[in-house]
């Protein structure tokens, strides 16, 4: 069973403070063919998500500038994280139960990288469904 440490062992993860403007974040999500950005504090510390899902309802839909305005007033602040030594099934155990797509991965107060679930392979995807299927038929 792969690790989360496996996953993003060269990932060079997407990092902006909470200052940075929508359109900052957005370009180079664009440009980096990312699809969060991970969002810090003066010390390093994640403090935010920023994901595209909060560009459409948080920018778009409200009709906020988004050159004008700062990641953090509408990143998803305090994320749910992950250790880099938890596994893949357990990050895709996590995000189907809260319903979202990018978990951070910090080590202490360092950040590791990002996963989606775009990054898991079918076979880890194919056990999260049988274990679905396997509490429906336990219910």
């Amino acid at each position: 069973m792969r690790r989360l440490s496996d996953i993003v062992c060269n990932q060079n993860p997407l990092i902006l403070r909470e200052s940075a403007t929508v359109r900052t974040a957005c370009q180079q999500m664009k440009e980096r063919r990312a699809g969060s950005v991970l969002v810090t504090d003066e010390n390093g510390a994640l403090v935010g998500i920023f994901t595209g899902r909060d560009a459409v309802c948080g920018v778009l839909a409200m009709g906020k500038n988004a050159s004008k305005t700062p990641l953090g007033a509408v990143m998803t602040r305090n994320p749910v994280t992950m250790l880099p030594e938890k596994t893949a099934i357990d990050a895709l155990r996590l995000m189907w139960d809260g319903g979202f797509r990018h978990v951070p991965v910090v080590q202490g107060i360092r950040v590791v990288g990002c996963v989606s679930r775009g990054d898991f392979k079918g076979d880890e995807r194919g056990r999260l469904d049988e274990e679905r299927e396997l509490w429906e038929h336990m219910r």
